[in-house]
């Protein structure tokens, strides 16, 4: 199964049917503020809703393409990220992450998609990785903008959140800037 070693205390590993009932635990402690950002966690009610979504997700590992992973704090699950489909003709892919709301400000997250971005640029040779989040999420946005990325615009009104759209920015990292910040 796949294992990436981030720090001493965090890691990243594929989930298995087993951590359905975990990964539903830490997404319902954690309800009202994943909520704000994320638009399919009020659909999530039961645990066995998991079991299918990760089912897509180890298949979209085994069709190399990109992969959804648990991050790991200390041995404990404390969110998820990993890459949206990955754009082989294009070399390019997006991040998607989310962090439990105990565990947010340690900078976990950071170290979870600096390891990605190296992964992205040195396992699947991309030249482009995108991030996007809400205009408003600033917790969100201060992952890319402590990385380096570049912001490119905002795309009004791109995503419809419960009750009512929101804008959502574009932030982006060539491999050849990664390399040159790993310098």
């Amino acid at each position: 199964m796949f294992m990436l070693k981030v720090t001493d205390q965090i890691s990243l590993k594929l989930l298995g049917q087993r951590d359905a009932n975990e990964l539903y635990d830490l997404v319902d402690d954690s309800r009202g503020n994943l909520r704000q950002w994320l638009p399919w966690v009020d659909s999530m009610i039961e645990p066995e809703q998991y079991g299918p979504i990760i089912s897509a997700w180890l298949e979209q590992f085994a069709a190399e393409d990109g992969f959804q992973a648990g991050i790991l704090f200390n041995g404990n699950l404390a969110g998820m990220a990993g890459f949206h489909s990955v754009s082989q003709a294009n070399k390019q892919t997006s991040i998607g992450y989310w962090l439990a709301e105990p565990y947010q400000g340690n900078g976990i997250m950071t170290e979870v998609v600096r390891s990605l971005l190296d992964y992205a640029f040195d396992e699947y040779e991309l030249h482009r990785v995108e991030i996007r989040c809400g205009t408003g999420n600033e917790k969100s946005r201060a992952i890319p903008e402590r990385l380096g990325f570049i912001e490119e615009g905002v795309l009004r009104d791109a995503e419809f959140l419960y009750d009512h759209y929101h804008d959502i920015i574009v932030y982006s990292m060539l491999n050849e800037d990664w390399k040159k910040s790993r310098e």
